[in-house]
């Protein structure tokens, strides 16, 4: 895989909650975090299988109802790891008329999150 070069940005308005999802839901690992002091907005980064991602609680970052579209080897072992996780996806995979095969999955706070992989 090549190197990321944009790492995504989501909001998040409840750290614990939302980084339950990601890590035990998803997989993704906490790769570290920064408050300046305890009570003040939390800012994490998250990483799965190579790809990265920023999650914040500073409201002036950005918006709730974000979305990222994940390219990764197969998007059925994602739906099946997921699901033994107890993430519920929004439809199950579907194939694509534009020859992909796509997962999406919503967080706690609506941020979308598709996972492809070719067909």
């Amino acid at each position: 895989m090549t190197q990321q070069t944009v790492i995504p940005q989501l909001r998040m308005t409840n750290a614990e909650r939302s980084l339950a999802f990601y890590v035990q839901g998803l997989g993704f690992q906490v790769d570290w975090t920064h408050q300046f002091e305890a009570g003040y907005p939390l800012f994490v980064q998250l990483t799965r299988a190579g790809q990265t991602l920023f999650l914040t609680e500073h409201s002036g970052d950005c918006q709730v109802g974000g979305a990222v579209y994940f390219r990764v080897p197969d998007a059925r072992a994602c739906c099946a790891e997921f699901t033994g996780n107890g993430v519920v996806s929004m439809g199950g995979v579907v194939d694509t008329p534009w020859g992909t095969r796509e997962l999406l999955v919503t967080d706690p706070d609506g941020n979308r999150l598709r996972f492809a992989s070719d067909v």
